[in-house]
């Protein structure tokens, strides 16, 4: 009977040893889970909060398409959502005058850092900046990784404020009604070029169409 009980309470006491082994594991699991979820939501949140854009880093087709196509091109260059800053650093590189927007403050501070370990820090600008805030007139090329809910937006935008010599180039998603000159890559790695002149020029028809057509109402009454 004695031997029993003896091995009775052994057995309870491998049972709360387990119990406590476990409610420790589930403990060290469920810290690493919080920590690891603290260090990431700032590099994945979104970007923009007029649109939710998070982020997603640009593949290095993209890269290469978008410095492919402003091959012959120079001067001052912005990325609108830069991210984690690898399109404005791989353009410095490349001779321009780089800046990139983006809200989300631990990006910005991160490709501050990256460009001074590339050694194009004093070629490059990041500014923690809501996109819509922001004026863009001053720059002669703009690069976009946007999504469909904000491209008819920010054409309206661009076409009013980029100077007549400016291109465009959208990734991922063309804009909805600028026709392209030329395209680059394939598949999610497609680059659109737009020309500034020919966009302003459809921005000023259609207001001048709806001008025409208010006066003429006005005409009628």
């Amino acid at each position: 009977m004695a031997l029993s009980f003896i091995q009775c309470e052994s057995d309870v006491k491998r049972s709360k040893s387990r119990s406590r082994l476990g409610l420790l594991v589930t403990g060290v699991v469920g810290g690493s889970l919080v920590a690891l979820y603290a260090a990431a939501a700032p590099f994945v949140a979104p970007a923009l909060r007029k649109v939710c854009l998070p982020f997603v880093p640009a593949t290095s087709a993209q890269v290469e398409n978008v410095l492919k196509v402003l091959r012959a091109r120079s001067g001052t260059l912005v990325d609108i959502g830069s991210g984690d800053g690898r399109i404005v650093i791989a353009a410095a590189k490349h001779g321009f005058q780089a800046s990139g927007f983006e809200l989300n403050p631990w990006l910005v501070w991160y490709s501050r850092y990256k460009a001074w370990r590339e050694g194009v820090h004093r070629s490059t600008s990041f500014y923690i900046s809501d996109l819509w805030k922001v004026s863009f007139a001053q720059y002669s090329n703009v690069v976009i990784f946007g999504v469909p809910q904000m491209m008819d937006q920010l054409e309206l935008k661009l076409a009013k404020e980029l100077p007549r010599t400016a291109k465009v180039v959208a990734c991922r998603f063309p804009f909805p009604t600028w026709v392209p000159e030329r395209t680059a890559g394939e598949g999610i790695d497609t680059v659109w070029v737009y020309d500034t002149r020919t966009f302003k020029s459809h921005l000023q028809q259609e207001v001048t169409r709806n001008t025409v057509g208010l006066n003429d109402q006005t005409f009628l009454m």
